[in-house]
Order: structure tokens, then C-alpha cells, then sequence
């Protein structure tokens, strides 16, 4: 895949990202601080936690074909780097109450949720453009055999 493609990719990931992310935040805190009020800077929290989320998708980068088990690794290897990255966000914030193991696994549960949605949304994508691509080879061979 090219670099321009993996890039135009990388940012549908992205918006779909902000729009899980969000999801997220409102479930896990009306679960856990439901009285908590926001302001507008807030509202930007899910686009800045989805951006630090994007630099472990690199690790998925290739000029070339991956193989399914060298995809899997990079994948495996970039689920592990999206973790560490929320999980350090978790952590170092003033709002985020780590000290509750239960706030902990949730945020992590979560990330890995929303890790295999984009994958699966991903996926779906791409099989649905190869099913298009196939019958538009499927049409011209028709034509031209």
C-alpha cells in the first residue's frame, strides 16, 4: 500500500476513533462520576486522546504485503502501544481516579474494545471495496475475454 493511501486510511481510523472514544467517555463516566461537569476545552479530549492513539498505528506500516502473521504481531504490538498510551494518560491526570482498580480495567477494557471495533469496522470496509473491485474485474473480463 502507498504511503498517500496508508495516510488517507490512517485518517478515516481517526475520525472513527474521536467517535469511539467518546462513546466511550460517556459511558464509563456516567458509570463513575455522573455529576461530573464539563466545560468546551473538554470537549476536545476524545480528538487529542484518538491523535496520541494514531502514532502506534504506524507500527502497521509497509510498502510491501504483510503476511497475516506479520500483521498480527504489528497489530498485537500496536494494541499493547495504544494501552500504554491511554493508560499513561490515565495515570498522570488530575480527573482520572486510578487508585480504584475497577476505573483502571475499564479504561483498559475499553481501549481494547474499541481496538477490535475500529478493526472490525476496518475490515468491513475493506471487504466491501475488494466484493466492488471483483465484480468491476469480474465485468471487464466479461468485456474483454
Amino acid at each position: 500500500m502507498g504511503f498517500k493511501r496508508f495516510l488517507v486510511n490512517k485518517l478515516i481510523l481517526f475520525f472513527m476513533l474521536s467517535t469511539l472514544i467518546t462513546v466511550a467517555i460517556v459511558i464509563i463516566g456516567s458509570a463513575f462520576d455522573p455529576e461530573a461537569q464539563f466545560g468546551y476545552r473538554d470537549m476536545l479530549v476524545p480528538i487529542e486522546y484518538a491523535a496520541l492513539c494514531m502514532l502506534p498505528t504506524l507500527v502497521t506500516y509497509s510498502k510491501r504485503e504483510l503476511s497475516p502473521k506479520a500483521l498480527l504481531v504489528r497489530k498485537v504490538i500496536m494494541l499493547v502501544l495504544i494501552e500504554g498510551v491511554i493508560l499513561f494518560i490515565a495515570f498522570t491526570s488530575d480527573v482520572i481516579d486510578t487508585s480504584r482498580i475497577e476505573v483502571v480495567l475499564t479504561i483498559a477494557g475499553s481501549v481494547l474494545v474499541i481496538f477490535v471495533l475500529a478493526n472490525l469496522f476496518v475490515w468491513l470496509k475493506d471487504a466491501a471495496e475488494a466484493k466492488k473491485l471483483n465484480r468491476e474485474l469480474e465485468a471487464f473480463q466479461k468485456l474483454h475475454g
